[in-house]
C-alpha cells in the first residue's frame, strides 16, 4: 500500500495567494503596451496631415492670372463716346469735305422736321470709321470712300440696306488768289522749289489725288513730272478742309482739294486749275443708318431728306455732283 501526502492547509493558501496576485500583476501590466501603440499611431497619422493645407496656398497665382486683366484694358485705348442718344439730335458723322455745306444741310432739315437737329461729327472718313470701330455713337454715317464703307458695313455697322451713294466730287488744285508761287497749270507743279499740300494716302481725298496724279502721269507729264510733283509735297494732312487752310494761309503754293471745297470757300481767296475728268478720280459718297442707332425713324427720314430733292440741291449749289 502507498503511502499518501497530504500539504498542510496554510500551504495551500499560500500558494493560491501567490497565484491570484500574479494574475492581478499580469493584467494590470498587459494592456500598458497595446493603450500607448495606439497613441502613437494616431499621432503618425495625423502627423503629415498638418502639412496638407499648404498646397492650398498654390491659389495665390489664381491672382497672378487676373493680371492680364489691367493688360487688356490698357491695350484697350477706344474712347468714350463724344455724343450719346437723344430723341431730339440726330448724330451725324461726316466727311470732313462736307464741312462748308453742312450747316446749311441742317438748317433746311430742320425746318422741314420741326422738332429735330443735326450735330455733324466732321472728321476724315478714316477717322471717323476708327471712332466707329471703337465704340462711339452715330446714328448715320457719311463717307467719302466706298473702301471704308464696305469695311463698316461687313463689320456689322450699317443697317446695310439704308447704304445708299449720295453725291461725288472731282479732285482739284488750288492756289491763293495772289498765287505767290506763280503756279498757272499743272505742269507747274513739278517746278523745283514749290510748296505743296495733299491728305495722306489713307485719306478718301489723298486717294483720289494720287490716282489721278497717276493717270496724268501716264496719259500725258510722264513720270519724273510725277515724282518731281511728290518731291515739292511738304505736308500731308489727314482731313481735307486742312488741305484747303494750308493754301488760304499762303503756308504752300498749291493744294489738292474736292470741288466742293473750291466752291464753299469766300469768293477771292482761292483760284483753281482743273484736272481732265479723262484723268480725274470721281469720288463717290455714300449715306447710311446705323445699326446703333436710338432714333431710326428719324435717321431715316435725315437720309431720305439728303437723298431727296432739297439735299440734292443744296449739295449742288456747293459744288457736289449727282451719284447717278
Amino acid at each position: 500500500m502507498q503511502k499518501q501526502w497530504h500539504l498542510p492547509l496554510y500551504t495551500i493558501v499560500s500558494i493560491a495567494c501567490i497565484l491570484l496576485i500574479t494574475a492581478v500583476f499580469a493584467g494590470c501590466s498587459a494592456p500598458a503596451p497595446q493603450a500607448a501603440t495606439a497613441p502613437v499611431t494616431a499621432a503618425a497619422t495625423v502627423q503629415p496631415a498638418a502639412p496638407t493645407p499648404l498646397p492650398t496656398e498654390v491659389t495665390a497665382p489664381v491672382t497672378a492670372t487676373a493680371t492680364p486683366a489691367p493688360t487688356t484694358s490698357a491695350v484697350t485705348t477706344a474712347p468714350a463716346p463724344v455724343y450719346t442718344p437723344s430723341e431730339k439730335t440726330l448724330i451725324v458723322y461726316t466727311a470732313a469735305s462736307l464741312k462748308g455745306v453742312s450747316k446749311k444741310l441742317g438748317t433746311e432739315f430742320s425746318r422741314m422736321y420741326p422738332g429735330h437737329s443735326v450735330t455733324f461729327n466732321l472728321d476724315g472718313t478714316q477717322a471717323l470709321k476708327t471712332q466707329v470701330e471703337n465704340g462711339a455713337y452715330a446714328d448715320v454715317f457719311i463717307s467719302a470712300s466706298n473702301s471704308y464703307t464696305n469695311t463698316l458695313k461687313g463689320e456689322g455697322y450699317f443697317i446695310n440696306s439704308t447704304v445708299k451713294p449720295l453725291t461725288t466730287n472731282y479732285v482739284i488744285v488750288i492756289v491763293p488768289a495772289t498765287n505767290p508761287g506763280n503756279i498757272k497749270t499743272l505742269s507747274d507743279l513739278a517746278t523745283p522749289g514749290k510748296k505743296i499740300a495733299m491728305a495722306g494716302s489713307t485719306v478718301p481725298v489723298g486717294t483720289a489725288t494720287y490716282a489721278a496724279l497717276a493717270n496724268l502721269a501716264k496719259s500725258t507729264y510722264g513720270s519724273e513730272w510725277n515724282k518731281s510733283v511728290f518731291s515739292n509735297v511738304v505736308t500731308y494732312e489727314n482731313a481735307e478742309p486742312a488741305v484747303a487752310t494750308k493754301v488760304s494761309l499762303g503756308e504752300v503754293d498749291a493744294g489738292f482739294v474736292y470741288e466742293s471745297t473750291y466752291t464753299a470757300a469766300p469768293a477771292g481767296t482761292l483760284t483753281a486749275i482743273s484736272i481732265p475728268k479723262a484723268d480725274n478720280y470721281l469720288q463717290t459718297y455714300t449715306i447710311g443708318v446705323m445699326r446703333q442707332t436710338k432714333n431710326s425713324g428719324v435717321a431715316q427720314e435725315f437720309t431720305d431728306f439728303m437723298l431727296g430733292s432739297s439735299g440734292q440741291q443744296i449739295l449742288n449749289e456747293y459744288g457736289f455732283r449727282p451719284a447717278s
